[in-house]
Order: structure tokens, then sequence, then C-alpha cells
């Protein structure tokens, strides 16, 4: 991962407007999964416990290094509620790939994961990348959706699927290469 200055290019990525790729990434899920918090420790490597609630749609830019290649990557953060349901999917058409994420200690959430793969299909492009991440890996011991049941229901979706680690974790697979299957 490269710096915010990195001297290969010696100015400051967010303000560089030279890449060789660009992609729109959408993290869905149902509320208070951890989207946010997960968008933030990635992006900007930092993490708060609080709970805040996303309003409609919001996102963050980040720039990444792989093969040589300057990878800019839109990653958007979208609201869980129903009631943004219309507004979100809009946002859809066009993203490469989308971070489908549930809460490990939250059984509903991984019950929704079938009804996000479903709007995933209706709304977005047929080759989209969609990976499914069982967030809050740190609180193990409220744990209620087993690694397997998330294996298998990645398997059953034809999605491949990471654990999320307790923040910050550079060890992480995503964290080396977020976007694994992309064409560059």
């Amino acid at each position: 991962m490269a710096s915010a200055t990195d001297s290969r290019y010696g100015q400051k990525e967010s303000s560089d407007q030279n890449f060789d790729y660009m992609f729109k990434i959408l993290i869905i899920g149902n509320s208070s999964v951890g989207k946010t918090s997960f968008l933030f420790r990635y992006a900007d490597d930092s993490f708060t416990p609080a709970f805040v609630s996303t309003v409609g749609i919001d996102f963050k830019v980040k720039t990444i290094y792989r093969n040589d290649k300057r990878i800019k990557l839109q990653i958007w953060d979208t609201a869980g509620q129903e009631r943004y349901r219309t507004i979100t999917t809009a946002y859809y058409r066009g993203a490469m790939g989308f971070i489908l994420m549930y809460d490990i200690t939250n059984e509903e959430s991984f019950n929704a994961v079938q009804d996000w793969s479903t709007q995933i299909k209706t709304y977005s492009w047929d080759n989209a990348q969609v990976l499914l991440v069982g967030n809050k890996c740190d609180m193990e011991d409220e744990r209620v959706v087993s690694s397997e049941r998330g294996r298998q229901l990645a398997d059953h979706l034809a999605h491949p699927s990471l654990p999320s680690p307790p923040p910050p974790d550079p060890t992480w697979p995503w964290a080396q290469d977020p976007c694994p299957n992309f064409p560059t």
C-alpha cells in the first residue's frame, strides 16, 4: 500500500488525477453490520467503535498499486435501512465490485445476504465481482454465524469470502489486494 505521498509519482494521491484504472466498489448489507467502520479502517487506516448511521450514501477514494499500475478505488458506503434501498440501488450501475457484508453476531444480517445478492444481480453489471465479508470477527464470543456457514453461503452464491478481523490488521488479505479479480 502506498503512502499519501508516493515517491514514484512525487505528489499527493488525493489530489492527483492520474491513474491507470478506476473502479467503483459498493459496500452493501444490513444496517449496523459495520460498513462505515470497515470503510474508514480501509481507506483512512482509522477506526472508531462508535455507531454512525449512513444517511443515503457516502464514499471515499483510495489509490493502490498493483502490477505497477495505479488504481483508484471509489469505495461507496451505502445505507442499510430499507427506506434508502431505492436510492442505493441506483448506485449499483457502473460498480465493478461489491463488498457484501454481514455481522457475525447478527443472524438477521446473515439471513439477508441472499436478498442483497439478488439486488446485485438485478441492478448491477453482469460481471461485477462480489466479496462476502463476515464482519466483527473481533467479537468472537458473541458469534452466532459460524465461519463454516459463511463459507457455505459464499460457495452457494459463488462469491469468495473473507472474515473481517479486529482493526487494524495489515496481514488481512484485503489490505494487500482489495480487488483480486479485477482486470489490470
